[in-house]
């Protein structure tokens, strides 16, 4: 009789997780953005360049670990692979289940290459047409870096992705009315070196933070997108390849070079590592390179 009382009362210890989700907050929560053309770094880097981009759709939110968890754990079991299983927040345990205490926290932890598969899979699961293929085979396994170092990006699939550089300025930027100016920061606040110790809740910034009752996923200030963190949190990977930006040429995606040794990531962090907090600021990494202070959030073409 031990047996079924214990798993009776696990249930009531887990059932607090499981319905804590906030009215008015979804792990996948995409916003459309119609296509236009700026100039990118405009105000912020020395270098600049015009960039034209079709309308896409991008997440609310960073990539929560809720959600990482889910469809990480779900697409092992289909034969993917991750070379690091992620981490709930900058202080979490890396790979275990999701916490009550940590929930809503971004995901951390990981790399680039293990960003591009989880998307594949998600598209997948999701049933969409996964966008990152090496000669012409999905790329499931985030160990291989040749595959994922030479990975094609299909820009027409349906399935999910990183944004491009240029759309992630573009979406951080993005008001109503036109874009701001590249020389300002994106949104109203930003959990940044200066105002915390660690990363929080996503879409929580401009809230104030107590350890013991930290704010709910969604409770915070959002750009006029309706993007939450775009600047702060965690850094967030692109898809580009780190280099000069050059001009656009007619029917070229905006995209960066093929081949580099560095990929880009934008928005800044909680972390004193990371100061560039404008919206024309990047960032350079390695693609397997991974930290409590990196994460990612995704976008997709339709």
């Amino acid at each position: 009789m031990k047996k079924p009382i214990l798993i009776f009362a696990l249930f009531f210890i887990a059932l607090p997780f499981f319905s804590k989700e906030p009215q008015g907050y979804k792990e996948l929560d995409m916003v459309h953005l119609e296509g236009s053309s700026f100039q990118i770094g405009q105000n912020s880097q020395t270098y600049t360049a015009f960039r034209k981009i079709n309308s896409f759709y991008i997440n609310k939110y960073e990539t929560p670990y809720t959600l990482w968890y889910k469809i990480r754990k779900q697409a092992e079991k289909n034969g993917y692979h991750f070379e690091n299983p992620g981490q709930e927040g900058s202080n979490g345990k890396r790979g275990k289940v999701p916490t009550i205490k940590g929930y809503g926290q971004p995901v951390t932890m990981i790399n680039w290459y293990d960003a591009i598969v989880w998307c594949n899979a998600y598209s997948e699961i999701q049933s969409k047409t996964p966008c990152y293929t090496y000669k012409g085979q999905i790329i499931r396994d985030s160990s291989d870096a040749a595959r994922c170092d030479l990975a094609v990006l299909d820009m027409n699939a349906d399935g999910y992705r990183l944004p491009t550089e240029a759309e992630w300025e573009y979406a951080a930027r993005y008001t109503p009315s036109g874009l701001t100016p590249g020389d300002t920061i994106s949104g109203d606040f930003a959990w940044t070196f200066e105002n915390a110790d660690a990363t929080r809740a996503v879409g929580t910034t401009g809230t104030p933070f107590e350890e013991d009752a930290p704010p709910e996923p969604s409770s915070g200030y959002a750009n006029k997108a309706g993007l939450y963190d775009m600047t702060g949190n965690v850094i967030e990977f692109c898809w580009d390849w780190f280099a000069d930006y050059t001009e656009q040429k007619d029917g070229e995606l905006a995209a960066g070079p093929s081949f580099g040794e560095n990929r880009v990531a934008r928005g800044a962090s909680w972390s004193p590592y990371t100061l560039f907090v404008y919206t024309g600021d990047r960032y350079s990494y390695a693609p397997d390179e991974c930290y409590n202070y990196m994460g990612f959030r995704i976008v997709k073409s339709k």
